[in-house]
């Protein structure tokens, strides 16, 4: 299989960690050599209720047994896609009503932006330094790495970039800005929490001349943070809420909400301002939807805050510099890409799996299931001690 796997598979890096899996349960995946390691990543914040949550696996089998994909998004009434809708504004401010639901978070982030155009009938969109919102064009417009960008230029004209919590940069944002977008917690720059109320003075600032805000929430969204939304702890409400990753439970998904009058303006001139096949798919649908009632129905989100305490207690070592992050959307820094590599490596190695950040070399992710036990917890951390023991001897 692994011979197959280089030869009729893509990959995206010259080197894929290419561990062959056998299955998932809970908080562990298994190799075919049965070995098991424990999963603090989550698919990269995707897999919040870990490996084949019961009710996930049920309402995707009650599904089947009614019906697949029976139309392009938006025509016929499909109960899981509605509900989920639903569910979704049941939770949200009010003014965040209307769900688009698309396919993945980048999507997602191209619908956003579509619609922040068509609404304002203005072409400028800002971004921040160090972001990451996807890799489709669009959403690669919205980046400001070059190296990443430059060999697939031309991209999306009129992109401008700010530096995240740096409040002199708001004179940018005019009245010919259609919209900023930002991640309410910068992932890929190594999970940078918003400081001294910045979310709120940017959305004050954009509502002073007609921008909107869109706050990408595909990873500090459903629950990892402590509240479903990683918005509500910093006092901000967007005009455009993105999500994706962990509402899928597993299943790829990704949405796009805003005010019905917002949302209204993909009906018409023109009609199908923005379609997708297969967004809501059912199956997928259903699983997010059950995915949504297990996280707002239980006591997840508190764990979350709890469970960070009790990683912060548990990874304190001289190479440890720093903990960023909130609740279970963690990064912990290392001296030097060297150590974060080696522990990452030899983590996985040990039955542990960790991970990179796009553009902090420096940084280990740590995004387990929001499921995750206190045991598995101090488990994981105790190997990450000992591993950063033997480099410092």
């Amino acid at each position: 299989m692994t011979n197959d796997f280089f030869t009729y598979q893509a990959q995206t890096t010259p080197h894929p960690l290419a561990k062959e899996i056998s299955h998932a349960e809970g908080s562990y995946i298994y190799d075919t050599d049965n070995k098991a390691y424990l999963d603090f990543v989550a698919g990269v914040s995707a897999c919040s209720l870990g490996h084949r949550h019961p009710r996930v696996i049920s309402a995707i089998k009650a599904q089947l047994d009614k019906y697949l994909h029976v139309m392009v998004y938006g025509e016929y009434i499909q109960q899981p896609a509605v509900e989920l809708s639903k569910q979704l504004a049941k939770h949200l401010p009010a003014s965040l009503e209307k769900t688009y639901l698309v396919n993945s978070g980048t999507e997602a982030i191209e619908g956003a932006i579509k619609l922040a155009r068509r609404a304002t009938g203005r072409s400028q969109i800002i971004a921040a330094h160090n972001a990451y919102h996807g890799n489709t064009m669009g959403s690669l417009s919205l980046m400001d790495y070059e190296e990443r960008k430059a060999p697939f230029r031309p991209l999306l004209p009129d992109i401008s970039h700010i530096t995240f919590n740096y409040e002199p940069h708001f004179k940018h944002i005019t009245t010919k800005t259609a919209c900023v977008i930002l991640e309410t917690i910068q992932g890929g720059a190594g999970f940078i929490e918003p400081k001294n109320d910045y979310l709120k003075k940017i959305k004050v600032h954009c509502e002073s001349v007609g921008a909107l805000l869109i706050l990408d929430e595909i990873q500090p969204g459903i629950g990892r943070t402590g509240k479903l939304f990683g918005f509500e702890n910093y006092n901000c409400v967007p005009d455009i809420l993105v999500t994706g990753k962990g509402l899928g439970g597993g299943m790829p998904i990704g949405a796009f909400t805003a005010s019905a009058k917002l949302m209204d303006t993909l009906q018409d001139s023109p009609k199908l301002g923005h379609i997708t096949t297969f967004g809501g798919h059912p199956v997928i649908a259903a699983a997010a939807l059950a995915t949504l009632k297990e996280v707002t129905e239980s006591d997840l989100m508190s764990q979350a805050l709890a469970k960070e305490q009790l990683i912060r207690e548990h990874l304190q070592h001289p190479l440890i510099s720093e903990i960023r992050g909130k609740g279970l959307m963690l990064a912990a820094l290392t001296p030097s890409a060297e150590i974060t590599n080696q522990v990452i490596l030899e983590a996985q190695d040990q039955g542990l799996i960790l991970f990179w950040l796009l553009f902090a070399p420096k940084a280990i992710r740590i995004t387990p299931p929001l499921t995750i036990s206190n045991e598995e917890i101090i488990k994981g951390c105790g190997i990450i001690i000992a591993i950063l023991n033997k480099i410092n001897k």
